[in-house]
């Protein structure tokens, strides 16, 4: 029964990833949505403007759901199958995958289709910049940009925090996640208050982001890029970018698609000009199709990786654990 446990959470892996990529998002009563109604009720107890309330909010935010996920962890020790349905409903909820890679086609069909006003109404659904004055291409970068960076908080980072901490890793990823979207922005309001959550967010994402790249140079091939400018390109414009993650999925990206991201990106508001990435042109509606191709196969591939740690490292760790353990009760410790 104890090697029933990894190979528990290497099948709710995997069927919680082929859920996503078959239906997709939930369509009513999705439990992030829930979350944020939750979240947001409890920063109008908690919000002050400094880091220390911050703090606090992250933490209560975020431990209920790593709570949770531990006891229904602790619920399934001895019941494999159980396990495994509560995984793959777990990772079924916090996988983004099908959905982004909808948007970028919905977005791509409207500008090849000539259609701005339906192209700057759907941006929403990506991102939040101002699409109000954007043109073709840059209703395109901001599209690819979203895409490479989601690939990464959508997809791999979910799949690799659950294949190394089961259900506390996928629920507590998903919500810092959330908590970041909500708050870690830079704003009057967020501006230390959201502090927290927003490193918390860049800690848990720093190996995602680069397994993200990496793997992205990986599977360039797929649709029609070059592997050796992909990764000439994120070696050397990776750190530019001024989120120590992002920039690490949207090198690769503009590498692999032979376009140029970055400048300058409105949101309502305020304005950031972000450095270049990539050598190419800007990118054009023709190009959404292939970073969707290229987001696609980064997931099947970082799944397996998830499947395979659970079945391997993770069971190494395991019993290294069990006999410090063992160790430490005959030594009276």
């Amino acid at each position: 029964m104890r090697h029933a446990t990894p190979v528990a959470t290497t099948v709710g892996l995997v069927a919680g990833y082929a859920l996503d990529a078959l239906l997709g998002d939930p369509r009513r009563g999705h439990p992030v949505a829930g979350f944020g109604r939750a979240a947001s009720a409890l920063e109008r107890r908690l919000y002050r403007p400094d880091r220390a309330a911050g703090a606090a909010y992250t933490a209560a935010a975020i431990g209920v759901p790593v709570l949770l996920g531990a006891a229904a962890t602790a619920a399934t020790r001895h019941r494999p199958v159980a396990r495994a349905v509560l995984v793959a409903a777990a990772t079924w909820t916090v996988l983004g995958g099908r959905t982004l890679r909808h948007e970028a086609t919905v977005m791509g069909r409207a500008l090849r289709g000539g259609d701005l006003p339906a192209a700057r109404q759907r941006l929403g659904h990506l991102c939040g910049r101002d699409p109000s004055a954007l043109d073709e291409p840059e209703l395109a970068r901001a599209t690819v940009e979203s895409v490479a960076e989601n690939t990464s908080d959508a997809v791999v980072a979910p799949l690799l925090w659950g294949a190394v901490a089961g259900l506390p890793g996928l629920l507590g990823y998903r919500a810092a996640n959330t908590l970041d979207a909500m708050v870690g922005h830079r704003s009057a309001r967020y501006a230390r208050f959201g502090t927290p959550a927003a490193r918390l967010d860049d800690l848990l994402n720093l190996v995602p982001a680069r397994v993200t790249g990496l793997l992205t140079i990986a599977v360039a091939p797929v649709a029609n890029g070059d592997r050796e400018r992909a990764w000439r390109v994120w070696r050397r414009d990776r750190n530019d970018h001024p989120s120590p993650n992002a920039g690490q999925c949207e090198a690769a990206m503009a590498g692999a698609l032979g376009v140029r991201l970055g400048g300058r990106n409105v949101y309502f508001g305020r304005s950031e000009v972000r450095p270049y990435l990539g050598d190419g042109p800007r990118p054009e509606a023709r190009h959404l199709k292939r970073a969707a191709t290229i987001s696609g196969a980064v997931g099947l591939a970082a799944l397996g990786l998830a499947a395979a740690y659970p079945l391997t490292v993770g069971r190494l760790v395991g019993a290294a654990g069990r006999r410090v353990r063992g160790a430490s009760r005959g030594t009276g410790r």
